[in-house]
């Protein structure tokens, strides 16, 4: 015998060449390495084993079970382990009967885990479909077992057997020799015929919790003594969706790409996927309306290696999250998988979202996904899809637009006969729009008004000589203007002002600016428009050849440089410039002012008395 080898010193060889050595033990993956073995390590399945304990207990076990779930939720691996605990007998001990507390290993149990006992018969439905294989099961069960207690069939995929071979299934299930025991796995239930169902006890298995998951994954590495962040396991899990052995199976993968080391963003790498925190990032910029910010954070995604349609389906998740943070925020905080960015920012955006701007985002996204996965060009498609997002995400719901049709009618009809022939017109012509004219107050009439919040009811209008009330906002400055556009969600309204308008005179009820090269001609009857809407007021909106001042847009820019200048010529920025070759200023923000104090101030605190006031002896 070799003694550094191990081999017998006879083992054959060539002549001149190293003697073979042994092969080593083949490696096993995670997801059979650590495969149950008993009732105690099945995972998120605690009714279906109470439910065997108590039949166990009470000698009350059926003939035939049916396994059903998603795949890698142990249906084959729980067939194994009901047939280790039917024929569970321990060494030199009395026979107690089958039970599911098995704390070591029985006379069957490692024959029955390695698919090698005699009684216990694993048969594939999905290449053995016929009646040919039924048959042989039939004939072979009149059979008393060999040494087991009972003769245990476990039919895997049992959907996949052919409709004869069901049939033949019927008598025998129904009444079986009292020494068998049928076990069937299927995660196609619906395809099993009802006659074979009722002659079952059917467990429903459920997939994984994700807690539970996530501490199961740990569990592994710790055992495998792998480093794994908090943040990857979390991803895995997501990635698994409730399946064990796809979640083993992604974590064996993971271990090797990451060298031994299970990062989040080696995770990402693997799977494709994009960043959490960038996804919300994005979900920001969509919301906010800033398709320029949205197609440069979708475009560096892509470029770090993100799917389109992936980011897409992250965005999908994200605004399903921030829906459920709105309607049941205690469940969904609670879950395990969240980041601590998505469950802050999550929640900041579910206090400001509508229900209504959520559900048509989800829809919008939902729409979106298979167009992306389909396209030719899957980023143009997914940019094209964050357009509609954001354009589109707070428009009415036709409930909405039929109540907003009723009353521009109403309020057409309330207007005084007074008014000029032309006043169909829309009152934002850019034309040589009239000055307003002082009309006489229109009689009193019926206005229809909310009653309750449930119907409507007549009620009759203000009298005449009542002191008008402003309808909506009242707007002093042009920047206002912009800042209820942005409040309305009317993004193109907002961008167009900032960037296309070049103020010349404001002031309340009329505004004129010059129109940019190249913008759009419909800006002044679109803002007269919407300001009519909002306000409740006329306003004439007219276009001036005037050169106007600069726009919101170039004077925010200056104003950025400006402080970005001011802030680079700071001796301590200097210093700092200076040490870190290659830094550069990308924010400049304002601190909370300092209050100073005259030197002669006293800052002790005045004594109170019980009422509050100052003590007249301090």
């Amino acid at each position: 015998m070799d003694a550094t080898s191990g081999t017998p010193s006879d083992f054959p060889g060539l002549p001149g060449l190293p003697e073979p050595v042994a092969a080593a033990t083949p490696y096993r993956v995670l997801a059979r390495k650590y495969r149950p073995q008993n009732f105690d390590d099945l995972i998120g399945q605690g009714a279906m084993v109470r439910t065997l304990a108590n039949a166990f207990a009470a000698n009350r076990i059926p003939q035939a079970w049916m396994l059903t779930g998603v795949r890698g939720v142990g249906k084959t691996t729980t067939a194994r382990i009901l047939a280790r605990g039917l024929n569970y007998q321990r060494e030199g001990q009395p026979d107690t009967g089958p039970t599911i507390a098995m704390p070591e290993l029985g006379r069957h149990c490692q024959a029955i885990m390695e698919s090698r006992h005699m009684d216990v018969l694993e048969m594939d439905a999905a290449s053995h479909t016929g009646i040919d294989d039924v048959r042989g099961i039939i004939d072979g069960i009149r059979y008393s077992p060999v040494s087991a207690r009972y003769k245990v069939y476990i039919v895997d995929e049992v959907h996949m057997l052919s409709e004869k071979a069901f049939n033949a299934f019927l008598k025998t299930l129904e009444e079986p020799p009292p020494h068998a025991k049928f076990v069937f796995a299927t995660t196609e239930i619906r395809k099993v015929p009802v006659t074979i169902l009722s002659r079952c006890q059917r467990f429903d298995l459920r997939r994984v919790e994700a807690d539970t998951m996530v501490a199961h994954l740990a569990k592994i590495c710790a055992a495998e003594t792998v480093e794994a962040e908090q943040e990857a396991l979390a991803a895995i899990t997501r990635a698994a969706e409730g399946s064990v052995r796809d979640a083993l199976s992604l974590l064996d993968q993971a271990i090797a790409h990451g060298a031994g080391l299970v990062s989040a963003a080696s995770v990402r790498d693997m799977l494709g996927l994009a960043d959490r925190g960038r996804i919300v990032d994005l979900f920001e910029a969509v919301m906010r309306g800033d398709v320029p910010t949205a197609f440069a954070e979708i475009r560096g995604q892509y470029e770090a290696g993100a799917d389109p349609a992936i980011v897409l389906s992250d965005l999908a998740s994200f605004t399903h999250l921030v829906t459920r943070l709105k309607l049941v925020p205690e469940a969904a905080a609670a879950d395990p998988t969240l980041s601590a960015d998505e469950r802050g920012r999550g929640g900041a955006f579910a206090a400001k979202l509508s229900i209504r701007v959520l559900s048509r985002a989800w829809q919008i996204l939902l729409k979106a996904i298979p167009e992306v996965q389909t396209a030719a060009r899957p980023l143009a498609a997914a940019e094209m899809a964050l357009v509609r997002l954001a354009y589109a995400a707070d428009l009415p719901t036709p409930d909405e637009a039929l109540r907003q049709l009723k009353t521009e009618s109403l309020a057409t009809a309330q207007t005084s006969p007074a008014a000029p022939a032309s006043s169909s017109l829309p009152a934002s012509s850019a034309l040589a729009s009239p000055p307003p004219v002082d009309l006489p107050p229109p009689r009193p009439a019926l206005t229809l008004a909310a009653s309750g919040g449930a119907r409507a009811s007549l009620v009759p209008a203000p009298a005449p000589d009542a002191p008008p009330q402003p309808a909506g906002p009242r707007l002093t400055r042009f920047e206002d203007i912009v800042a209820l556009a942005d409040e309305r969600r009317d993004i193109g309204l907002k961008m167009a002002l900032e960037r296309e308008a070049h103020l010349v005179r404001f002031e309340e009820g009329r505004i004129e600016f010059r129109l940019a090269e190249g913008g759009r001609q419909s800006l002044p009857n679109d803002l007269a428009r919407s300001l009519d809407a909002w306000t409740g007021r006329r306003w004439i909106v007219a276009l001036s050849k005037e050169e106007g001042e600069p726009t919101l847009a170039y004077k925010a820019r200056l104003a950025l440089e400006s402080r970005h200048e001011n802030a680079a010529a700071h001796p301590l920025v200097k210093e700092v410039l200076a040490r870190f070759p290659g830094a550069q200023i990308i924010d400049v923000r304002d601190k909370a002012p300092i209050v100073e104090l005259p030197p002669d101030a006293d800052l002790a605190a005045p004594d109170l008395d019980g009422g509050g006031q100052p003590d007249d002896d301090a």
